[in-house]
């Protein structure tokens, strides 16, 4: 066992921040479709929410926006000349085109990637695997970007590996740790890791939903697992229930959250419920560890409330008592079912006794909430010093990030505005600056 924390990654919300309704089966995204968003809102709202986990002493840093727009993609795919006259093609010809290459998508970070911590791998190193995030246009190219950042903040080979996202195939779809928890006794022990999928390629026979896609498979699990060298008797595959899918459930991470040996869950989460408990408790008793399974029941919370108000898309946090606090944005205590399940929840005597609360309102209608927001990545001590520093939230770095962000960002970003060649290079712009802020000189390609 180590000293080890978890370091919540959060995803730094970019100057082009839109609602393009781009997620078919994200049913937040889908109802805010061509509205206008305020991306300076959004990337202080969210600074905020770090600075003030960071206060409260838990382990937080930022992954940083990614390039927008995606003017190689768009060459690629026929329009020429200028980037102006590229932009002005897309709008003309096949607006939805520009929105993909404009897509906010990569402030999920949960999608970024499946981390492993030294922990549980073979090799003693920090795994990383980049998503390839294959069943949507706007989000299929996230991979590179994301594998390019990580390559940079984990730098050291000795302690940490990035993969390169799996074969972007539907066999192999990856969406990263929305669809991953690990659960173990403390952060720095050996653990067990939990995958959860919707669908199996090779298995026809196999349970799917029938309305909205379902993004991982089970191959792209086992894949991972095996680059990560997992220990199969620490490692459970769970069958997402195919049902709460159609419900506009996309991501595991809207229907489950766990953390330390806690897993709360609703109960219409997984295909088999009683199965995946009991492969959970078999898997963390191997390690010395019990599971406390908090269970939601639908006549208490229906999956549509719980939908609409991201409850279990928040974050679990362990505090240094021991007890847990749970991360959740205002839309939880706007939905009567759900305020009313967490005033009980927290006065319950169970493991999780406190709610702090957000507004992210700005995200949330973008289709996330608190866990979309981060990636999770256990480090011991040694290996939190390795990292890049530049990236760990501090107060100067807050100092510097707000008036940047004040700088650079509109205040409104409607359909229309996509097509402005003078969006194009704000964007560019505020993330030449940024580079300097968190010390990353080269991070994007902005040639």
């Amino acid at each position: 066992m180590y000293n080890a924390r978890e370091f919540n990654f959060d995803g730094l919300v970019g100057p082009s921040h839109n609602y393009a309704g781009l997620s078919f089966g994200n049913v937040a995204s889908f109802n805010n479709v061509k509205s206008a968003s305020n991306p300076r809102q959004a990337a202080l709202q969210g600074l905020a929410k770090m600075r003030e986990l960071a206060a409260r002493g838990f382990a937080q840093a930022l992954l940083p926006p990614q390039s927008r727009p995606n003017l190689r993609m768009l060459r690629r795919l026929g329009f020429s000349g200028t980037d102006a006259d590229v932009l002005a093609g897309a709008w003309r010809d096949a607006p939805v085109i520009l929105a993909c290459a404009y897509s906010a998508a990569p402030m999920w970070t949960a999608n970024a990637a499946t981390v492993s911590p030294s922990a549980d791998t073979a090799d003693g190193r920090v795994h990383f695997t980049a998503a390839n995030l294959n069943n949507k246009l706007h989000r299929a190219e996230e991979h590179v970007q994301a594998t390019r950042t990580l390559r940079a903040l984990f730098a050291d080979s000795d302690r940490f590996v990035v993969h390169d996202a799996l074969p972007s195939t539907p066999a192999f779809g990856d969406e990263g740790a929305a669809n991953h928890t690990r659960f173990a006794s403390s952060h720095g022990a050996a653990g067990v890791e939990f995958f959860v999928y919707g669908r199996v390629e090779f298995d026809p026979s196999a349970p799917s939903p029938k309305k909205y896609p379902a993004r991982q498979t089970l191959e792209a699990s086992q894949a991972i697992a095996r680059l990560h060298g997992l220990d199969a008797a620490r490692t459970v595959f769970a069958s997402q229930n195919p049902d709460v899918i159609d419900q506009g459930v996309f991501h595991n991470d809207v229907i489950a959250v766990g953390n330390g040996n806690v897993l709360f869950y609703h109960e219409q989460a997984f295909a088999d419920e009683a199965g995946t408990l009991d492969a959970l408790r078999r898997a963390l008793g191997g390690v010395g560890a019990d599971l406390q399974a908090v269970r939601v029941d639908t006549g208490v919370v229906p999956v549509a409330d719980a939908v609409a108000s991201y409850l279990f898309n928040s974050q679990l946090l362990s505090k240094p008592d021991g007890r847990m606090a749970l991360v959740v944005p205002h839309e939880c205590r706007e939905n009567a079912a759900v305020a009313a399940y967490l005033q009980q929840l927290v006065a319950s005597g169970g493991p999780i006794d406190e709610l702090v609360e957000f507004d992210l309102r700005q995200s949330m209608r973008n289709g996330g909430g608190p866990a979309c927001l981060r990636l999770r990545v256990a480090l011991t001590d040694a290996e939190a010093q390795a990292m890049h520093q530049g990236v760990v939230m501090t107060d100067d770095l807050y100092a510097r990030l707000v008036p940047w962000v004040e700088r650079h960002y509109r205040d409104r970003v409607e359909p229309k505005d996509l097509a402005d060649p003078q969006l194009a290079r704000e964007c560019m712009a505020a993330l030449e600056e940024l580079e300097r802020h968190l010390g990353l000189p080269g991070l994007y390609d902005l040639s």
